[in-house]
C-alpha cells in the first residue's frame, strides 16, 4: 500500500501541473500579447520555476518507478485461474493503462525537444517580438499549423487522457476516499477530469490547424 500510495500522491502533483500548464496554454486565445506575457513571468521568476520542475522531476521519476515495481509485482503474481476474471473486471482504459504511461512518456519528451529544448523545427525556437522578447505565441502558431505536428500532439494528448482515465480514478481508492458504494462517482469523475484536460489541450492544436488562431498575429 506504502507504493501505491506514493503513485498516487505523485500522480496528483502532476495532474495539479496539467492543470496549471493548461490555464498558460489558454492564453493563446487571449493573443500574442497574454501568451509571451505570460513565458515572460515565467522567466523573471526562474527560482520558483526551476523548483517546480525539480519537483515535477522527482514526482515523474518515482510515480513511473513504483508503477514499474507494482507492474512487475502483479505480473509475479498473478495466478493463470484469475486471468479471465480480471480480464471481465477491468475496462479498457484500466488494460491499457501501462501502454498509455509509456506513451506519454515518450510524448512527453517530444513535447519538450519541441517548445522547451528547441530541437523539433529549430527554426521557431528563437523567435523574437519587437521588444525583444522570446516569441512564445509565434513558436505555437508556426508549429500547429503543420499537419503532422498537431497529428502527433493529438495522438499523445488522446493517450495521456487513457492513462489519466483509470489513474484519477484510482488514486481515490488508493487514499482511502472511496469505497464500493462510491467508487462508481469516483469512476466517473475520473472519465470527467481526463478528457476535459483532452478537450482544452487538443482544442489549441486544433484551432491553429484548421480554424487559422494566430495566423494574423505571427510573422
Amino acid at each position: 500500500m506504502g507504493r501505491k500510495t506514493v503513485v498516487a500522491l505523485t500522480g496528483i502533483i502532476l495532474l495539479s501541473f496539467l492543470f496549471g500548464h493548461l490555464s498558460g496554454n489558454l492564453t493563446v486565445y487571449m493573443g500574442p500579447g497574454w501568451t509571451n506575457s505570460y513565458g515572460k513571468h515565467l522567466r523573471d521568476f526562474w527560482p520558483i520555476l526551476w523548483g517546480i520542475r525539480i519537483i515535477l522531476l522527482v514526482a515523474g521519476f518515482f510515480h513511473i518507478y513504483f508503477t514499474a515495481v507494482l507492474w512487475r509485482e502483479a505480473a509475479k503474481a498473478t495466478l493463470k485461474k484469475n486471468v479471465f476474471r480480471t480480464h471481465i473486471q477491468t475496462n479498457l482504459f484500466n488494460r491499457t493503462v501501462r501502454l498509455s504511461g509509456i506513451s506519454v512518456l515518450i510524448f512527453i519528451l517530444f513535447h519538450l525537444c519541441h517548445f522547451t529544448w528547441g530541437i523539433v523545427q529549430p527554426a521557431y525556437a528563437h523567435l523574437k517580438t519587437s521588444d525583444g522578447e522570446h516569441d512564445i505565441f509565434s513558436m505555437i502558431a508556426h508549429g500547429f499549423q503543420n499537419p503532422f505536428i498537431s497529428g502527433l500532439y493529438i495522438l499523445g494528448l488522446l493517450l495521456l487522457s487513457f492513462h489519466l482515465s483509470h489513474g484519477v480514478g484510482s488514486l481515490f481508492q488508493t487514499l482511502g476516499i472511496s469505497n464500493r458504494k462510491f467508487q462508481p462517482v469516483f469512476c466517473v469523475t475520473g472519465h470527467f477530469i481526463a478528457w476535459m484536460l483532452f478537450a482544452g489541450y487538443v482544442s489549441i492544436p486544433i484551432s491553429i490547424l484548421f480554424f487559422g488562431l494566430g495566423s494574423d498575429f505571427i510573422r
